[in-house]
């Protein structure tokens, strides 16, 4: 039975990454960051709302721009980003590296270094689920504005 749950679950993998990542495909996304699995020197536990659009610009490549919000117990902020994406088109593992500027509602503003490493898995031929490892990483305070965390979330491709 477990032997058969695998084989199913690498067919469907297999199945599911084909040609979402073509040149002209548009993609949406929001994401659950934090799922208070995100962890930083300042803030401890926190929890966040991503909203994503991109385009491919290449087969397997993609830039896109973010706007985020995220809430702690003592603060809340804001961020705004580009970054870009590459997938790996055999399984649906991407790779992305982004910038943002993030403003913390206590007049903190931060500029952050944004690699992931992430996964699409394909539910039909539009949508995905996508967990992602994600360390934003602070130029400005290494040591209280860098976060790593985990994030879910919810991608369409058009």
């Amino acid at each position: 039975m477990k032997k058969l749950l695998l084989s199913l679950m690498f067919v469907l993998m297999a199945v599911g990454a084909k040609a979402q990542f073509e040149k002209n495909t548009c993609y949406f996304s929001t994401s659950f960051s934090g799922l208070n699995l995100s962890y930083s020197n300042n803030e401890k536990f926190t929890f966040g709302l991503d909203l994503n659009g991109g385009i491919f610009v290449e087969d397997a490549w993609m830039l896109y721009g973010k706007f985020g919000y995220g809430h702690t117990r003592y603060d809340d902020n804001v961020s705004l980003g580009v970054g870009g994406r590459y997938y790996i088109k055999q399984n649906g593992l991407y790779l992305g590296l982004g910038l943002q500027y993030e403003h913390v509602l206590k007049n903190v503003n931060n500029l952050q270094l944004c690699p992931e490493i992430g996964y699409a898995f394909f539910l039909n031929e539009f949508i995905t689920l996508e967990p992602a490892l994600y360390y934003n990483i602070s130029l400005n305070n290494f040591a209280d504005g860098s976060k790593v965390g985990l994030k879910l979330g919810l991608g369409f491709y058009f």
